[in-house]
């Protein structure tokens, strides 16, 4: 046969160098009158044949390597392809196939409503027209040319050309054959005519970095075993639960030294990690970012694969293997969400399609000076329905307890970190940002409303307000906020030394004066420990003793204090060395009593915490925690009640932060009879000196504090010590 008229030369040009804007329209089975032609390309082949009920229909080489022929009948065809060099071997045809997704598929992406984004964009193996295959999408609007590059198609840009659906921007195509494992990419003709090879937006895997290809990974048919921990997680994350949260950034934890110093796997983590968090009495790990990142230093807040869980410790299924593990061991899983900004790597969503199509194209909205990163588009609902779906991905396809919202400061605001003149106003001349404060708000609320007794946590460092309020409350939505003013004003209490704490009391305080305005938690997280700030340890003041009594003393006013906790790990056992991503935890320290003391305390801390109600039950109310005597400057000691419910123990907290011991303390106390001691940091099991009070005192009769009993007790120095009302274990 000749080239019909509409493959034209110019036709014929585009589709060899793999320009052509639109393969679906020149290849594939076309009818013509009352015949059938098929016509394709077959790269690096001498012949092409068309099979239909076992019979060979013979292809003629149009141009290049297009062939086209007459083929009978409706029935589908196979290709048959011969190198030349006796190697043959059989396919379906990717342009056999019709499209996978619907015009309703269109309309509610178009509109930015699509929740389940993944569910129709990026890589699914599935059967189309009974054909097993998988099935891309990818969204890139001002794209001239889509083409898809990969282990299936020998990285060849000319032969599948996806199909552009209509005013959506969306691009896609089934490919037979391709499986599970393999590497692709985006090779897409931007709009500025330029080439871009780029990693799947929505890619649910990807190579090890440095290698840049998303990977085809099926995510079905995974045995979930949680089904208990997700219909009563609700009980242990809402803000009456005892919550304290372990910080874990998963390639430094622990790694496997005599192979190559690797960090753990996901399925290894599964079992020490949860093991050991388990054991520690914590109720959550959260890990830093898992989402996929080229940069190690970054430790995932530069992400580029957002629906991938980073090939750095295994495959999705062995994420969801160390998820699962956790639950069944009564731990929630939280982990660090992103969407605050994302790198400028040139396989990522950078210019996607040769626009700023994620991101705003005036640095002045677009670009994070702090980081060198891009800033997401969120007034765009495709890009704020791209986020959001996100955060419903992992609740969903990895049962996912709790997401914790990064740099949600530099969300709100358009002049984050910027001086005069190099950031753009809102719409009324404001400084906040209406789009991303929008998208939070909406990320939350149906997060919340699809998903029973998940978490949300934001990281917000100014004085916003209503971070933790719901949204029909005229607040973000979020569960809680991480109090980084509380943690700021503490530790640069305890970095004084103890004859100057007397001048700067206040710095302890002062957090009760706003404790309730949001659901707070406490954070000692990664961020402390890393640039130069030092270990917890060498934040102490004193010599090694008044350094390890001050940090015990620390742990026990933190955990005692109203919010839920959190504490990055190395932390626990008080290592010496600031954290560095690319080693283990000083493990070893805890041959030495002093760090194993540390991490008991941590252990007790946690199991006081969680069998006593009064330490968490009204962590977010004021009817939580009373001041027997919060003004003993002179002596920098402090004393205050907890209290839970109407029936539950009063705790007692006194915290002696100068290296004096204080004896025949008294201390004014709400009711008489014996108040148990129910937690010393100076005990020897701790690393301390083991004065105490012989297990409780009896309240007498003695006014003080404004209360009718009180009790007489020794404060060790530098310590805290908890007594319980009642004589109750």
């Amino acid at each position: 046969m000749t080239a019909e008229p509409f493959l034209s030369s110019e036709i014929l040009d585009a589709l060899n160098s793999g320009h052509c804007a639109d393969n679906f329209q020149y290849l594939g089975p076309l009818g013509r009158g009352p015949d059938r032609y098929v016509t394709a390309i077959a790269p690096d082949t001498a012949s092409l044949d068309a099979l239909v009920d076992g019979e060979v229909y013979p292809l003629e080489r149009l141009d290049g390597s297009v062939y086209g022929g007459k083929v009978p009948g409706e029935a589908r065809y196979k290709l048959r392809a011969d190198d030349g060099f006796g190697n043959r071997w059989e396919y379906d045809d990717a342009y056999g196939f019709g499209p996978v997704l619907s015009g309703e598929d269109d309309y509610y992406f178009g509109e930015g409503k699509h929740r389940r984004l993944w569910k129709i964009l990026g890589a699914h193996t599935i059967v189309h027209e009974y054909v097993e295959g998988t099935h891309f999408a990818v969204w890139a609007p001002n794209a001239k040319r889509v083409s898809i590059i990969g282990d299936f198609n020998n990285w060849d840009n000319r032969r599948h050309v996806l199909r552009r659906r209509g005013n959506s921007g969306v691009w896609e195509i089934f490919i037979p054959a391709a499986h599970d494992g393999q590497r692709y990419k985006y090779d897409i003709i931007g709009a500025d005519g330029e080439r871009h090879l780029k990693a799947d937006p929505v890619g649910f895997g990807a190579q090890h970095a440095p290698e840049t290809a998303s990977i085809i990974r099926d995510l079905s048919g995974y045995g979930w075993r949680d089904a208990d921990w997700m219909e009563t997680r609700a009980e242990v994350q809402n803000r009456n639960a005892p919550i304290s949260i372990y910080e874990v950034h998963l390639g430094s934890w622990r790694r496997v030294v005599d192979d190559g110093n690797r960090p753990l796997s996901y399925k290894e983590a599964a079992e020490q990690l949860v093991s050991y968090v388990k054991d520690m009495g914590f109720t959550h790990i959260e890990f830093l970012p898992l989402s996929e990142y080229p940069f190690e230093g970054s430790w995932g807040y530069q992400p580029v694969g957002m629906y991938a869980p980073t090939i750095r410790f295994g495959p999705p299924h062995e994420f969801r293997d160390l998820v699962d593990a956790a639950h069944t061991a009564g731990l929630g899983i939280i982990i660090d969400w992103v969407p605050a900004h994302f790198p400028t790597d040139p396989h990522g969503l950078a210019k996607f399609d040769g626009t700023s199509l994620y991101e705003h194209a005036d640095p002045k909205e677009g670009f994070h000076q702090d980081w060198n990163t891009l800033i997401y588009n969120y007034g765009r609902r495709e890009v704020s329905n791209y986020l959001i779906s996100n955060a419903l991905y992992w609740l969903e396809e990895y049962h996912i307890d709790g997401l914790r919202v990064d740099a949600v400061a530099s969300m709100l605001y358009r002049d984050y970190s910027r001086r005069d003149g190099e950031w753009i106003p809102n719409k009324d001349g404001g400084r906040e940002n209406y789009e991303a404060i929008d998208m939070l708000r909406h990320m939350n609320s149906v997060t919340y409303g699809e998903f029973a007794g998940i978490m949300t946590v934001a990281e917000e460092s100014t004085s916003f307000p209503k971070v933790s309020a719901p949204v029909d409350h005229g607040g973000l939505g979020f569960g809680f906020k991480w109090n980084m003013g509380w943690m700021n004003d503490t530790l640069r209490y305890m970095e004084l030394d103890p004859i100057h704490r007397k001048h700067h009391h206040s710095l302890m305080t002062f957090g009760l004066h706003y404790a309730y305005s949001e659901n707070f938690v406490l954070p000692i997280s990664h961020d402390e420990v890393v640039h130069g700030k030092g270990s917890m340890i060498e934040k102490m003041s004193g010599d090694e003793w008044q350094k390890f009594a001050n940090l015990r003393a620390y742990y026990g006013f933190m955990w005692t204090h109203p919010g839920k906790k959190l504490m990055f790990m190395g932390n626990e056992f008080a290592q010496w060395r600031e954290w560095n991503h690319d080693r283990q935890l000083d493990w070893d320290l805890l041959g030495d009593h002093k760090h194993a003391g540390i991490q008991n305390l941590v252990r007790d801390l946690n199991k006081l915490h969680q069998g006593t109600p009064a330490l968490h039950v009204n962590d977010s109310t004021p009817e939580g925690f009373d001041w027997v005597d919060g003004g003993n400057t002179e002596q920098s000691v402090f004393t205050y009640l907890r209290r839970g419910n109407a029936d539950d123990a009063t705790v007692l907290v006194a915290l002696n932060m100068t290296p004096i011991e204080r004896g025949d303390y008294r201390i004014g106390v709400p009711s008489g009879g014996f108040w148990r001691e129910a937690m010393n940091t100076d005990s020897e099991l701790y690393g301390g000196a083991n004065v105490g009070n012989y297990g409780g005192v009896e309240a007498e009769d003695v006014p003080a504090h404004g209360h009718q009993h009180s009790i007489r007790v020794t404060l060790p120095a530098l310590s805290a010590v908890i007594f319980v009302a009642g004589n109750n274990e």
